[in-house]
Parts: structure tokens; C-alpha cells; sequence
């Protein structure tokens, strides 16, 4: 078989296109297939699909698979049209996408590597720069974003994920039900949620069936504002109600700990995280060596019973036993004389209204916050972002749910 016959193959080259010569550079150590447009085939605008004239030609390169240890190049002289209605405009080729100086099936490869490593690693295995690598991945976000059909979720998360400290954070909206990415806002600001609601149609919007959330003000003026009856769906999440209520106990703790060390009394010396662990986690032994602790007159030890009294409220079926149940826990928090938990008590009391509301639906943001942890997993192996645009790209990339390869490709 000659070269030319197994490249034409190798790469899928079809009519009106040939592969024309092989050549080999051992000395640089590339391959250059060097491939021509049938002259006497006609051509269209790829546009519109209008017979055009020719116009001129451009020659143009793109980076294939390696051959063996050769890099491989495509080299062509690729026509443009002079179309009516578009003006002058280069034909697609069939093994590239438009844009791109990279063939489909080598930017499919890279894409598989993305999904497993870093841009930097990635760029140092297949000897690209990391621009190129970055390139790579931004098109196949644009590429899966375009594609993504029009969806109704009935269950959205609503969460933030840092992208540097200092309160830097990014806005991440996530179907409840698949665990995508739906919208990515480069803040948390009202107006970041807004824009995704108002993305969605009258008939989207009705489909919502609930929205977890925590309790930040913008995220729920922006869902009251946008989604109808959302104070039926708007759901207040048990996790972050916990994690409220584990920063109060870990105030009272440290308090307390402070006023027994300037009475050389060391009882809550190491306890930190038992106070904030959950008791279903514990091993019987630890949970014997915390009894003790628990059952004593220490103040943490009633803020602690207080955390876990809360924690036992969210089985209700029916919201009217559920409220019943809340108020006699907010009398008993309110009466409790332990400052930290009092003040979760009153945000607890504002917000009691969604967080019957996640009690009735059966809902939690479970899935946003596995996301949110999946997200910094990622953000560490990059070692950080250098800005937001490229932070949401690899967070469409990684958790989109996206058809992210070129058109010619099939995974």
C-alpha cells in the first residue's frame, strides 16, 4: 500500500480532498502529509451551502496523532469562496473543526487527558503549550454549551464555591436530579442567579419543583423574584443548617475552654472535633469515651445536645407537626443562655418557613455540595485558576454534563 493510500485511510481522507504526498524529516523528526482539494469539484459556502466561486487559497496546518515518534502534521492549501450573501470564507475541511490547528481525532486525545490531569501536565505529555491546551479545552465547553438541548429541571442547587480567598466566589447552579452544571456566574450577587432564571422560559420556570439553597439573601430574592411560588420551593439545606449550627457549638466551645484554662482546668483540652463530628461516625469506643463529656454540666455539652436535637427534626411527613416540632426547639434555644446558639436560634426562626419547606420536599443540596467538593479537588490539582473565565470553563469542562468532542467523534 502505498503512503499516501494508508494516510488517506489512517485519517479518513475522502473526495473532493486526497492526500497528494508523505513526506518524512527524520532530521526534525516530523511527518508532513500534504493534502489537495479536487479542482474540478465544485465549491459552497460553508454557511449557507450556496454553489460559490473560488476565491483563493490559504495554506493552513494542523497538529494530527503522532506517527510512531514522528510528530505528524496535515498540511493543505484550503480554498475560500467568495459567497454571495457571506463574502469571502474558508471551506470547512472534514478533518478539523473550524478554528482549530488541530485535527479532530488529536484534540479528541487531549480531551480524554484533561479529563484525567491537569492543563500543565497535559501540556508537558504532548509537548504543547499550555495556551494551546487551554485553547483545546475552551473549545469543547463552547462546543458542549451549544449542543446542550433545552432541559426542565425539576430540582435545582444553589451554591457558591470559592475561587481565591478572601470572599472571592463563584456561583454554581446544578440539577439536583442528573448532578450537571447547569450555569456558572463569576460572582454571588443576585443578579449572577438572575440571569440564569431568565435564561429559562415561563414554562421552565413553572417546572421547578424546589431549590436548595443556603441562606444567603441575594440567591433567595433572586429565586423569589423569578420562580413562581418559589416560597413553596425555595428549600433551605439540612447540611448548611448543621454547619451553622457546628460553628455556634465550636464558639461556646472556645469560650468555654478559654474561662476553664484560667482555672488550670483542662477538660475540653483536644475535643475540638469530637463536639463537631457525627455521632452515627463514631466507633462504639469513642462514643463511650464521649459520654462522659457529653453528659456533663459543661455549656458545650448543652449547645452540643442543642445541635443534635436539631439534627432529629427533619423526618416530619406532615409541615404542621414539623412547625410544631421547630417552635419547641427554638423556645428551648432562645431560653438556652448560650449567646452563639441563640443567634442561630433567630437566623434558624427567620428562615423557618424553608426549612419546612426542605423537610416537606425531601430535599438537600447533597448534590451541589459533592460538586462543590469535587470542584476544589480539581482547582488543587491545578494548582488555582488565573482568572474566572477559565475557573467556569473547567468547571463546564469537568462537571457539565457536556458532549464536549469534535462532531466527527464518537466516545
Amino acid at each position: 500500500m502505498k503512503d499516501t493510500d494508508l494516510y488517506a485511510q489512517i485519517l479518513g481522507i475522502q473526495s473532493p480532498w486526497r492526500v497528494a504526498e508523505v513526506k518524512l524529516s527524520v532530521a526534525v523528526g516530523e511527518v508532513n502529509v500534504f493534502v489537495e482539494h479536487d479542482p474540478a469539484v465544485a465549491l459552497s459556502c460553508p454557511k449557507c451551502g450556496t454553489a460559490s466561486p473560488g476565491y483563493d487559497k490559504r495554506q493552513r496546518q494542523w497538529r494530527h496523532l503522532d506517527t510512531c515518534q514522528y510528530k505528524t502534521m496535515l498540511v493543505a492549501d484550503v480554498p475560500r469562496v467568495q459567497c454571495p450573501e457571506h463574502g469571502v470564507i474558508t471551506v470547512d475541511v472534514p478533518w478539523s473543526e473550524p478554528g482549530s490547528g488541530f485535527t479532530a481525532l488529536f484534540e479528541a486525545l487531549v480531551i480524554d487527558w484533561l479529563k484525567e490531569a491537569s492543563i500543565s501536565a497535559v501540556s508537558r505529555q504532548m509537548k504543547l503549550s499550555w495556551n494551546a491546551i487551554d485553547g483545546i479545552m475552551s473549545r469543547a465547553v463552547v462546543r458542549g454549551l451549544a449542543r446542550r438541548e433545552s432541559e426542565t429541571p425539576k430540582h435545582l442547587g444553589v451554591d457558591e464555591t470559592s475561587f481565591r480567598k478572601r470572599h472571592d466566589y463563584v456561583t454554581i447552579v446544578s440539577d439536583q436530579d442528573q448532578g450537571h452544571v447547569l450555569h456558572v456566574a463569576l460572582g454571588r450577587n443576585k443578579k449572577d442567579l438572575t440571569d440564569y432564571y431568565e435564561s429559562l422560559s415561563d414554562e421552565q420556570k413553572s417546572g421547578i419543583e424546589s431549590v436548595s439553597m443556603d441562606m444567603w439573601s441575594a440567591y433567595i430574592n433572586a429565586t423569589l423574584e423569578k420562580v413562581p411560588d418559589a416560597t413553596q420551593k425555595i428549600a433551605f439545606d439540612k447540611f448548611h443548617v448543621a454547619r451553622y449550627l457546628g460553628e455556634a457549638v465550636d464558639k461556646v466551645r472556645r469560650e468555654e475552654h478559654k474561662q476553664l484554662l484560667s482555672q488550670e482546668c483542662k477538660d475540653l483540652t483536644g475535643t475540638k472535633h469530637v463536639w463537631l463530628t457525627n455521632p452515627n461516625n463514631m466507633s462504639a469506643k469513642q462514643w463511650t469515651w464521649f459520654r462522659d463529656l457529653r453528659e456533663s454540666s459543661l455549656k458545650t455539652a448543652r449547645a452540643w445536645a442543642l445541635k443534635e436535637a436539631a439534627m432529629g427534626l427533619w423526618h416530619y411527613v406532615s409541615k404542621g407537626w414539623a412547625l410544631k416540632a421547630w417552635k419547641k426547639w427554638l423556645a428551648w434555644a432562645v431560653r438556652c443562655r448560650l449567646e452563639p446558639m441563640k443567634k442561630v436560634a433567630m437566623t434558624i426562626k427567620e428562615h423557618l418557613w424553608g426549612i419546612l419547606n426542605a423537610i416537606i420536599l425531601n430535599v438537600t443540596n447533597g448534590r451541589a455540595e459533592s460538586i462543590n467538593s469535587r470542584i476544589k479537588t480539581i482547582k488543587v490539582r491545578s494548582r488555582g485558576f488565573r482568572n474566572k473565565e477559565r475557573f467556569r470553563n473547567a468547571i463546564y469542562f469537568h462537571f457539565g454534563g457536556l458532549d464536549l468532542y469534535p462532531a466527527s467523534i464518537t466516545r
